[in-house]
């Protein structure tokens, strides 16, 4: 599986990303924000397209997509795998 590196994606796909990740793993943008090392505030940004993530946080979001089974592979293969 190749995978893309994290400026390959857009801007809308980013906060969707970020939004199914954390609803599959069952978070709260706090709890979720508490995992990768950022603000809720940080989260809250990333979901709705105002800001995006660094290339460090979308290495520990593509991690958190690996380590999921099933729904996470989908959601891994879906945005970052060509």
């Amino acid at each position: 599986m190749t995978i893309k590196k994290p400026l390959a994606i857009n801007q809308p796909e980013v906060g969707q990303i970020i939004h199914d990740l954390r609803l599959l793993a069952g978070l709260t943008q706090e709890q979720f924000a508490a995992t990768l090392g950022v603000t809720y505030t940080t989260i809250n940004r990333w979901e709705n397209g105002r800001s995006k993530p660094s290339p460090l946080a979308m290495e520990k979001i593509q991690q958190k997509l690996k380590e999921m089974e099933g729904q996470g592979k989908e959601l891994l293969e879906k945005y970052f795998v060509k």
